[in-house]
């Protein structure tokens, strides 16, 4: 069972969230106190996800019951954020919203606010889905990382990989991957790099996965060449609360 993470489940820099009646090893997480911090941390060691904790005032809830939408995931704008009528809890919530979105500019990085009642799924006859409900790592060809914050709905959960195994090594799966693929054999990794299935994990038996919780500013380590640590595997919630999701992501 995962729980959110709180401020006070941070004591000191190092910390690790607990869970209860764990029975594997909890998911080590390093907090800030600030947004510099959060930018400028370097990941080292075992820690590939950084977080900085926030209880954030304010009703969020207001903001993402004035968005009609029309598909499941559509981008909030400043200027839709601007135009809105709102209560000053509503204030409160588009201020930190629009002052998330311009620190994160000014840091050089292009933040997108979302509002997101499901995800496309993968057809079920696939192998296995590639899609953001499953266990993955995002990869980039140049040093960069992926910085997120829900604000509002389901929030999304980290896996250690002490306690996940990437699907593409799994020998029953690495079998039926092999049976389907046409090319050439020495082709076969890149293959499966072109379809993203050396991306996704499963969660071993017993794992536990960690909810990232709400109001936290959160940066991911990725995938690239010559990253100093392994990347941080992490999903997409399934909506189970039925709330229209409201993330920041970049």
């Amino acid at each position: 069972m995962a729980i959110h993470v709180h401020p006070q489940s941070f004591p000191g820099n190092l910390i690790f969230v607990p869970m209860p009646h764990r029975t594997t090893a909890p998911y080590p997480l390093q907090q800030v106190s600030s947004f510099q911090e959060l930018v400028n941390t370097p990941f080292q060691g075992e820690i590939n996800a950084i977080c900085w904790p926030r209880v954030l005032p304010g009703n969020f809830a207001e903001i993402v019951q004035q968005v009609h939408l029309h598909q499941p995931i559509e981008e909030l704008s400043e200027a839709q954020l601007l135009s809105m009528a709102l209560s000053p809890a509503g204030q409160q919530a588009r201020d930190i919203l629009l002052q998330d979105l311009h620190l994160l500019q000014a840091h050089g990085a292009q933040p997108v606010l979302n509002l997101i009642q499901y995800y496309e799924e993968e057809e079920p006859e696939s192998l296995f889905p590639t899609d953001v409900y499953s266990y993955h790592v995002d990869r980039s060809p140049v040093p960069t990382d992926t910085i997120l914050c829900t604000y509002y709905g389901d929030a999304s959960e980290l896996l250690p990989h002490a306690q996940a195994e990437q699907k593409v090594l799994v020998p029953e799966i690495r079998a039926a991957l092999w049976e389907q693929y046409t090319g050439a054999p020495q082709d076969f990794e890149a293959y499966l790099a072109e379809h993203f299935y050396d991306l996704h994990y499963r969660a071993k038996p017993q794992a536990l996965p960690t909810r990232l919780g709400l109001g936290h500013l959160c940066r991911l380590a990725v995938d690239y060449p010559g990253s100093p640590v392994l990347p941080c595997i992490h999903r997409a919630p399934r909506e189970h609360s039925g709330l229209t999701r409201l993330l920041l992501i970049c």
